[in-house]
C-alpha cells in the first residue's frame, strides 16, 4: 500500500520549444547552431486523490548526447519521437513513491525496456541505422524525471529539497547505492539531505563558456558577428560580467592548438582579472599522454595559468567500460573531473577506480540519477561540480539549484545567456538574476516556492501546440 505522501505519474503533455544561437557552439566535431528543448508537464496524484502539476524542461542537445557521423536533422528527430513515447510510457508508468523512488523505478524498469524497442524499430525500418545511446535516452527521460520532482513538491507545498529525507522518502540510500569495495562508507540509514547543503547559497559564482569558435581578439572577427547589443570578445563578456571563472573548449586531437588555445584565453583571463580556468576537451582525447604534455608545458612555460586551472573535464571517450583508461597520471597533476561518463553512479564507481577525482553533475541526466552519483561520490571523497547544458528558460532553475545544494568546487556553469539570451526573456522578467551574471555570479533569490520554486504563474511564455506521436 502507498504512503499518503507518495505521488504517482497520471498524465504528461511535451512541447518543443526550438531556439537559435546568436553565436555558434563547438562541441567537439561539430558546431551547434540551433537546438530544441523538451518542456513537460506532468500530472501527479497521492492516493487520497489529489493532484498537482510540475514541469520540468532540457534542451536535446543533439552534439552532446549523440556524437555520430548521422546528420544533426536525423538524430534530433530521433531524441523528439523517443520523448513522445516517453510521455506515453510515464502517463501510464503504475508505481508509487517519493519522485527518487519512482524515478529510480523508471529509470531501472522501464527505459532500458523502452530505449532497446526504439533501437530494434529503427534497424527494422532502416537496416544498419545507428542505435541512440543511453545519454540520450537519459536526457530524453531528465524533462519527465524533473516534471516530477517539481510536482511533488508543490502536491506537498515544499520545495522540493526540502523532501529529499525522512520523513518524505522510505527507503534510505543503501536501497540504491553500493559502496567501493574496501571503502570505509555506509549507506544505511543515510539520505540524499544527508549530503546537500543547508540553508543553500544566495549567490554562486558563474563560470562562463569560451568555445572554440569564439573570437578572442579583433583580428579574428569575421563581419558576421551579431549586432544586437551582447559581447562577442571575451575581453567584453570579462569587463560586462565581471567574470572570475572561465571554462575553455579545446579540441582534444590537436595538441598545439589546444596549448595555444589555453595560453591565449589565459592571458586574456588574467589582463581581466579572472581567477580560475578549467579545459574540457569534450570525449576527443584517447592517450592520457596528451593532456599530461599540456598541462607539463603550461606549467613550464606559464605557471601562473597553469596555477589558474582548477580542474580538467572529461578528455576521454564517455562509455567508460569499453574504454577502461587508467587516468590516474592525469589526476595527480589536476583534478580529473568526470561530465559525459557520469551516467549514473555506477559508472561514478568505475571512474574512482580508474584514477578520477571529481564529478560534473547534470540535470539533463534526470534529478534523481544526479542526486544519488552526488550521494555516492561525496562519501567517497570526490569533489563536485554542476555543469552546463546551455540551459535556457525553465530549464536553468533546477540545474542551479542543485549547484547550490550541491556544494560544488567552485560555483556553476551557466552559458545560456551567451549563446541565446533572449530565448529565456520571459523567466528572465521573474529571475533577472539568473539569467544575467554580474559581478561574476548568478543571484538565486528570487527562487521561492513549491517545487522547483518556478513561480510559473508569473511568466508569461506561451507554448507551441503539444506534441504528439
Amino acid at each position: 500500500m502507498p504512503y499518503m505522501t507518495d505521488i504517482r505519474p497520471t498524465a504528461a503533455e511535451l512541447y518543443f520549444l526550438p531556439v537559435e544561437t546568436r553565436v555558434p557552439l563547438k562541441f567537439g566535431h561539430e558546431t551547434l547552431t540551433h537546438v530544441t528543448c523538451a518542456r513537460v508537464r506532468l500530472t501527479g496524484v497521492d492516493p487520497a486523490g489529489r493532484a498537482a502539476e510540475g514541469w520540468g524542461e532540457t534542451p536535446l542537445s543533439v552534439p552532446w548526447v549523440w556524437p555520430s557521423s548521422l546528420s544533426y536533422s536525423e538524430r534530433q528527430a530521433a531524441l523528439q519521437q523517443f520523448c513522445m513515447r516517453l510521455a506515453h510510457a510515464w502517463s501510464h508508468f503504475d508505481a508509487w513513491g517519493h519522485p527518487m523512488e519512482v524515478g529510480h523505478a523508471f529509470q531501472q524498469q522501464a527505459l532500458p525496456g523502452l530505449l532497446a524497442q526504439y533501437n530494434a524499430e529503427r534497424e527494422q525500418t532502416a537496416p544498419g541505422s545507428e542505435p541512440m545511446p543511453w545519454l540520450a535516452a537519459l536526457v530524453c527521460c531528465s524533462a519527465f524525471d524533473i516534471a516530477l520532482h517539481d510536482a511533488y513538491g508543490v502536491l506537498h507545498g515544499r520545495p522540493v529539497y526540502e523532501t529529499y529525507g525522512p520523513p518524505w522518502m522510505h527507503a534510505d540510500l543503501a536501497h540504491y547505492l553500493t559502496p567501493a569495495d574496501g571503502a570505509a562508507v555506509s549507506f544505511a540509514g543515510k539520505y540524499p539531505h544527508d549530503y546537500l547543503v543547508f540553508p543553500r547559497p544566495a549567490r554562486l559564482p558563474a563560470w562562463h563558456l569560451v568555445g572554440g569558435v569564439d573570437p578572442l581578439d579583433a583580428s579574428e572577427l569575421t563581419g558576421d558577428e551579431p549586432q544586437d547589443g551582447y559581447p562577442i570578445l571575451l575581453a567584453d563578456w570579462i569587463a560586462r560580467d565581471g567574470l572570475t571563472c572561465l571554462k575553455v573548449k579545446l579540441r582534444g586531437n590537436d595538441a598545439e592548438w589546444d596549448y595555444r588555445r589555453l595560453v591565449r584565453v589565459g592571458e586574456v583571463a588574467v589582463a581581466g582579472g579572472v581567477d580560475w580556468l578549467t579545459s574540457d576537451f569534450n570525449c576527443t582525447v584517447t592517450d592520457p599522454a596528451y593532456v599530461n604534455a599540456i598541462l607539463d608545458r603550461l606549467l613550464l612555460e606559464h605557471p601562473r595559468l597553469y596555477g589558474m586551472i582548477l580542474y580538467v573535464e572529461q578528455p576521454f571517450p564517455y562509455d567508460l567500460e569499453s574504454h577502461r583508461i587508467d587516468v590516474h597520471s592525469v589526476s595527480a597533476r589536476k583534478p580529473l573531473f568526470m561530465d559525459e561518463s557520469a551516467h549514473d553512479w555506477r559508472m561514478v564507481r568505475l571512474g574512482r577506480e580508474l584514477g578520477w577525482t571529481g564529478v560534473a553533475l547534470k540535470t539533463c541526466k534526470t534529478q534523481t540519477g544526479a542526486l544519488l552519483s552526488l550521494c555516492w561520490a561525496k562519501a567517497h571523497g570526490m569533489t563536485l561540480m554542476v555543469q552546463d547544458l546551455t540551459n535556457p528558460m525553465l530549464a536553468q532553475i533546477p540545474h542551479v539549484l542543485l549547484a547550490a545544494h550541491a556544494g560544488t568546487i567552485m560555483g556553476v556553469e551557466t552559458n545560456a545567456m551567451q549563446f541565446y539570451p533572449d530565448a529565456s526573456l520571459p523567466e528572465e522578467a521573474v529571475h533577472p538574476g539568473l539569467y544575467r551574471r554580474r559581478a561574476g555570479q548568478i543571484d538565486l533569490t528570487t527562487v521561492r516556492g513549491p517545487g522547483f520554486g518556478y513561480r510559473l504563474e508569473e511568466i508569461r511564455r506561451e507554448l507551441p501546440a503539444v506534441a504528439r506521436l
